[in-house]
C-alpha cells in the first residue's frame, strides 16, 4: 500500500523572488504560499487539500487495483466493478451532487455498468497510448444512459483516473482551470465536451507547475491540481 510521508525538516520554502519564473507563476506561487507557508509539506495544506484525495487513492488501491479489478471483469462482475469505483468517489467532495447523481442511475443497470467498468480498465491499464485510451473512455462515458442530467463532464471524465493513478492522471474542474491558468500566464485549450486536447493542455500546464514549483516538491497530481485549485477557486480569493 501507498503511504504518505511529509518532510517535516525542512524550512518554510520561499514566497519571493525566484529566478526564471515568469510573473503569473511568480504570483501564483506567492497566493499558494499565502494560505500554505510551509508549502506541500504544510499541515494545514495536507488537512485541507491533500488528505481526503490520497485516503481516496489508498482506498482505491485496497479494492479496485489492477489485480482485482482484472479478476472482476474476468468474472464478469461489471456491477461490483463500478459500484467499487462509485462508492470510493463518493466519500470525496470532487464531485457535485447532480454528477453524483447521474453516475449511480448511469451504472445501476448491467449495460451501463459494464460500459463503465470495461471502458474505465481500458482507461487505466489498456494497452496503446494514453490518448486512444482517454479518448475511448470518453466515448464510453458518452455511451452510458441517462435520466435527466448528462454523464458526459469534465470532473466525471477525469476523477477516476485523478483517484486511481494520481502519479499519472491529473482531475479537471473547468471553471477553476480556466481562471487558473490565466493568472498563471499558460494557454489551456478548452472546450466543454471532453476530449483529447483539453486533457493534453491540462497534463502540459502541471508539468509547468511542477517544473516552476519543484522547489516546492509537489509529490504527485494530487498536489499540483491542489495548486491550480487554490488559483481558480472563490474559496481562495
Amino acid at each position: 500500500m501507498a503511504t504518505l510521508e511529509l518532510d517535516v525538516g525542512r524550512s518554510a520554502p520561499s514566497a519571493g523572488k525566484t529566478p526564471g519564473l515568469s510573473p503569473g507563476a511568480r504570483r501564483c506561487r506567492r497566493k499558494f504560499l499565502s494560505f500554505y507557508p510551509g508549502g506541500f509539506a504544510d499541515a494545514e495544506y495536507v488537512a485541507l487539500e491533500r488528505d481526503y484525495k490520497w485516503r481516496a487513492h489508498v482506498q482505491w488501491d485496497e479494492l479496485l487495483n489492477r489485480d482485482a479489478f482484472r479478476a472482476l471483469l474476468r468474472r464478469r462482475e461489471f456491477e461490483e466493478a463500478a459500484a467499487r469505483a462509485v462508492r470510493i468517489e463518493s466519500r470525496t467532495n470532487l464531485l457535485f451532487s447532480f454528477e453524483k447523481m447521474a453516475l449511480r442511475d448511469a451504472v445501476k443497470r448491467p449495460a451501463g455498468a459494464r460500459l463503465f467498468a470495461e471502458g474505465l480498465y481500458e482507461l487505466l491499464h489498456g494497452r496503446g497510448d494514453v490518448r486512444r485510451r482517454f479518448e475511448r473512455w470518453v466515448e464510453a462515458v458518452g455511451e452510458l444512459p441517462r435520466r435527466q442530467t448528462r454523464v458526459l463532464t469534465w470532473p466525471v471524465v477525469t476523477v477516476f483516473g485523478f483517484v486511481a493513478l494520481p502519479d499519472q492522471h491529473v482531475y479537471l474542474k473547468p471553471t477553476v482551470t480556466r481562471t487558473a491558468a490565466e493568472a498563471y500566464g499558460v494557454p489551456f485549450a478548452y472546450a466543454s465536451r471532453p476530449n483529447w486536447e483539453t486533457y493534453a493542455s491540462l497534463l502540459e500546464f502541471a508539468a509547468t507547475v511542477r517544473r516552476d514549483q519543484r522547489d516546492l516538491r509537489p509529490r504527485d497530481m494530487i498536489d499540483l491540481q491542489s495548486f491550480i485549485w487554490v488559483q481558480g477557486s472563490d474559496e481562495y480569493d
